[in-house]
């Protein structure tokens, strides 16, 4: 897993991705966590290249509102 730098985000705290393994999961500054997979491995390299992107963005796009990835809740860790 790659964690993406933190980028401004009003959604986003954190993003860690797996381009070879089509993976990403997403906390959200609720503290919530959510792992996607079968999220698309095009979209994960753009993120990774592409340092101006807004990481908002990227999230409700290709995760959130994605038709193809398979959202998982991730418990809460105390």
């Amino acid at each position: 897993m790659f964690i993406i730098p933190f980028r401004t985000s009003a959604c986003s705290a954190r993003v860690a991705v797996s381009p070879l393994r089509g993976i990403a999961i997403t906390q959200f500054k609720n503290g919530h966590t959510y792992s996607y997979k079968n999220v698309s491995r095009r979209a994960i390299a753009n993120l990774m290249l592409n340092k101006s992107m807004s990481l908002g963005f990227w999230v409700n796009k290709n995760l959130v509102q994605s038709e193809r990835a398979i959202c998982t809740v991730r418990p809460v860790r105390n």
